[in-house]
């Protein structure tokens, strides 16, 4: 990405910059100079000048939208899904500021560890009068059944946030504590990544400080979380899903750390201790980093309607039979109401002030902090008091309210209000690729993770910006682009791996047994969906031929077999009611644009691939990056189309959409899909996970192939040699018969190709054969000297296959009396769905009901 740039000496970045009005400028010194900690970078930012960034800034945002790196700003819709944007300058803070900063953090993070500590415990700040006992029972977080756990670290505080805001003295103050699942380590990673690639020289000649140090204390904190301290625990990253707001996150930490990604219906309880589940069955959990809020990780506990937690995972934790990180209730500090409180705790219990001091902040629940803010209501900012998942008002509604209403809350229910002083956060240039950059206001939040007898600091944080002071003091993730955020070091940068050094003993492996069976069946359906979708590709590539050639007469022959194998495989609802050519164009003409692009049409190519991206969703963290991308590309080759277009009847989609662009798409489809072909082939290790893939696209071919040769045998006796073409094409075999018999097509030696040749890796011979290895070779906690039911239909079909007469092919297939050929493939299609079921049953069972082979929706039913 960075490639080679000319030097452009003069050229000043930051002309025409103007810093913002009345708030403190991080790069801008008052009096207009360069602030001393910027020199060095703006210079060599400068020397690669304003074409040379914008183009390299431009290809990082193009990496970023291939690699589908996205959030939700407020978390409240998981389809309010927003690009993620990353700014060309970065974020430079000095080191002597940075460990002022670290140093006011891990005093803060110790003393909320502490709180939180007495509050589950002793309670010796309530009989000491250092906190209220009216807040801490009026707090709809506060849980009786999380008090007395039994950690098995001295943290109950494992991995700790703090957002910050610099007013207009240039003061860093905190402006909440992040204490539940704090989001915004994996953006992080990511903005380095991509930064670095941006930027990789200048980084090296700022000597910008690594990231590494943190996530391997990470890595050594939730290790040493385990009960009896195992070596090797097996630690797992528990995430809402794809529906939550934070599962790019969740799937990118998972990828780095190595640790397995799981949803709550991949975890069970049993005789007090948690399990994964499996394809070989149960294995245990040690240490659980949960990625969502305590408030829904055991729907025993809080939240019964709660469908993403772990039944009894509370309990397992305080007999000591699992670590979970953060602790259960740890939400508790994250309340804005308790920021008035830390300096008086600070002074009592550390016999200090606090060295980064919150932003003045009011908890109406008492008198005279009441009277305070009734007072100045117009220049504090209110808020709610406590951060719980379910609140009967947002921050939102408070801002928005009138003043009469605010008199009317402050009167009625000031337990559940706090206040804070209005504060105009400091600004930093964004790049422009039009102008010179423009100001605007910046969030800081900087993580912490339980280390020793203390906490280690990130060495960068997520930097958030916004147009509007107010929208970053709504949620930091409002801001709408992001920074990487340089701490810059005055001596050489300390090295940093997250790989086991060489001097490390390494255990020799074979891994991936360790597949959820959420994971399999997701893993079986994308190969199932993207297989299916493939053949519809190769299908309907020759049928928009066949009315865009140069021949029409030609070509047009072909039309009616080809519109039967698109009923045949479901592209169609029924078979053409007539053969007739000149009948059919129109009718064909108008109805390929829907049953390639209208997503809500059941069987459409579209509905298709939009179910194969959400089980690629589901399994994000199992495909290799550059799977991902093939996946995502193909999801934006038909968001680029404006579905509107298919809202107006068949005569509007034709009109918007040409059968030549059509032909083009399905061009470039049938490239992506080879490509996943390839991928899938020689990029996955042969464990159950890539079993289940290829199972189900082996599945999905031999019926692809079955309905196409199916359809062949219903034409009879009038067969012509531009069918025989036309179905090769489908199969993509074309190629190798030309290659292999250099003569016109003929049907015996057709159906050989297609059929018995278990060398053509298109053939239903081959497709038995490998459906049979797959079966055989799933994992199995017990022998079957028989064989399973699915193996005795597999070994049965490929036996079948494998008898048939190819001599017999050439004069006895088409006819009135059926042919063994027809009866196989009538067998084929009934054995099918049985054996889907099967392996469903036998191993996909946790994962859901089992689904039929040929689904409602599917061009097989």
């Amino acid at each position: 990405m960075s490639g080679t740039a000319d030097v452009q000496p003069d050229v000043n970045l930051l002309d025409g910059y103007a810093a913002g009005e009345g708030c403190f400028d991080e790069v801008i010194s008052p009096d207009g100079s360069l602030r001393p900690v910027w020199a060095q970078s703006l210079q060599s930012l400068n020397k690669l000048g304003s074409d040379e960034l914008t183009r390299r800034w431009q290809r990082a945002q193009e990496e970023i939208h291939q690699d589908s790196i996205t959030y939700n700003a407020y978390k409240d819709d998981p389809a309010n899904q927003r690009p993620w944007e990353l700014d060309a300058l970065p974020f430079v803070i000095g080191q002597a500021e940075w460990r002022t900063l670290a140093s006011g953090l891990i005093q803060r993070a110790e003393l909320l560890n502490r709180i939180l500590g007495d509050i589950y415990g002793p309670q010796e700040l309530l009989t000491s009068g250092l906190l209220p006992p009216e807040w801490l029972f009026s707090h709809p977080g506060f849980r009786r059944r999380f008090h007395s756990q039994s950690p098995s670290t001295r943290a109950q505080l494992n991995v700790y946030a703090a957002d910050l805001v610099r007013g207009e003295d240039g003061a860093w103050r905190v402006i909440g504590d992040r204490t539940d699942a704090p989001f915004g380590l994996g953006y992080v990673l990511e903005n380095r990544v991509v930064a670095s690639r941006m930027l990789p020289n200048m980084m090296r000649k700022c000597r910008v400080e690594r990231l590494a140090h943190y996530f391997i204390a990470l890595q050594h904190m939730l290790r040493d979380s385990a009960p009896a301290h195992r070596d090797n625990p097996r630690v797992v990253l528990l995430s809402h899903g794809p529906g939550g707001p934070n599962y790019f996150e969740d799937v990118y930490l998972a990828r780095y750390l190595g640790y397995t990604l799981v949803e709550g219906a991949d975890l069970a309880v049993r005789d007090d201790k948690v399990f994964l589940k499996t394809l070989s069955g149960l294995l245990p959990v040690d240490v659980i980093w949960r990625r969502l809020s305590d408030e829904y990780c055991d729907p025993l506990e809080v939240h019964s309607d709660s469908n993403v937690g772990v039944p009894g995972l509370l309990q397992a934790t305080q007999l000591g039979n699992v670590a979970v990180v953060n602790a259960f209730g740890t939400s508790l500090v994250e309340s804005t109401s308790l920021l008035p409180f830390l300096p008086g705790i600070a002074n009592a219990w550390q016999g200090r002030e606090l060295e980064l001091p919150s932003v003045p902040t009011w908890w109406c629940g008492q008198d005279s902090a009441r009277q305070h803010v009734a007072a100045n209501k117009e220049t504090l900012r209110l808020c709610s008091a406590y951060r719980v998942a379910r609140q009967e008002f947002s921050d939102e509604d408070l801002w928005s309210t009138n003043s009469d209403a605010k008199d009317r809350l402050l009167s009625s229910r000031p337990h559940e209000l706090a206040a804070r002083q209005l504060i105009r956060r400091s600004t930093a240039p964004v790049w422009t690729a039009d102008g010179p950059p423009a100001p605007w206001h910046v969030a800081l939040r900087v993580f912490l993770v339980s280390h020793k007898d203390s906490y280690q600091v990130l060495t960068g944080g997520l930097i958030r910006l916004s147009r509007s002071s107010e929208a970053l003091d709504r949620s930091i993730i409002a801001g709408e682009v992001s920074k990487d955020a340089w701490v810059l070091s005055t001596g050489q940068v300390r090295h940093a791996s997250l790989l086991a050094t060489s001097r490390e003993p390494i255990v020799l492996r074979r891994s991936g047994a360790e597949v959820p069976s959420r994971v399999a069946d997701n893993l079986f359906w994308f190969g199932r969906r993207v297989e299916r979708a493939q053949g519809a590709c190769r299908l309907l590539r020759p049928t928009v031929g066949c009315l865009t050639g140069e021949d029409d007469g030609d070509d047009a022959r072909e039309l009616p077999f080809l519109t039967r194998c698109l009923a045949a495989v479901g592209l169609l609802e029924s078979e053409p009611a007539t053969e007739d050519v000149d009948n059919l164009l129109p009718t064909i003409a108008r109805s390929l644009p829907l049953v390639t692009l209208d997503g809500k049409r059941p069987g459409s190519l579209r509905s298709t691939v939009d179910h194969a991206y959400r089980n690629a969703s589901l399994v994000r963290d199992r495909l290799s990056l550059d799977s991902w991308r093939i996946v995502h590309r193909i999801e934006r080759r038909f968001a680029a189309i404006d579905e509107t277009s298919f809202q107006g009847g068949q005569d509007h989609a034709n009109e918007a959409f040409e059968l030549v662009e059509l032909d083009e798409l399905l061009d470039e489809l049938i490239v992506d899909f080879a490509a996943l072909d390839g991928l899938f082939s020689e990029s996955m290790t042969r464990t159950p996970a890539w079993r289940f893939l290829e199972l189900g696209r082996r599945l999905e071919r031999a019926w692809y192939m079955t309905s196409l040769v199916q359809s062949l045998l219903q034409v009879g006796s009038a067969i012509e040699s531009k069918s025989l073409e036309s179905l090769l094409k489908a199969a993509d075999s074309l190629m190798t018969y030309r290659g292999r018999y250099l003569a016109a097509v003929h049907l015996s030696t057709t159906l050989d190709l297609l059929v018995t040749d278990d060398t053509n890796p298109r053939s239903l011979a081959f497709q038995l054969q490998s459906i049979q290895d797959h079966v055989q070779n799933l994992p199995s906690g017990q022998t079957h000297p028989l064989g399973t039911p699915e193996d005795r239909i597999a070994s049965t079909l490929l036996h079948d296959v494998r008898m048939l007469d190819v001599d017999d092919l050439s004069g006895k297939c088409v006819g009135s009396e059926r042919s063994k050929l027809d009866q196989f493939l009538a067998r084929v299609v009934d054995q099918l769905p049985k054996l889907s079921n099967l392996v469903s049953h036998r191993y996909l069972i946790h994962a859901g009901r089992p689904r039929q082979l040929a689904e409602s929706s599917s061009p097989l039913g």
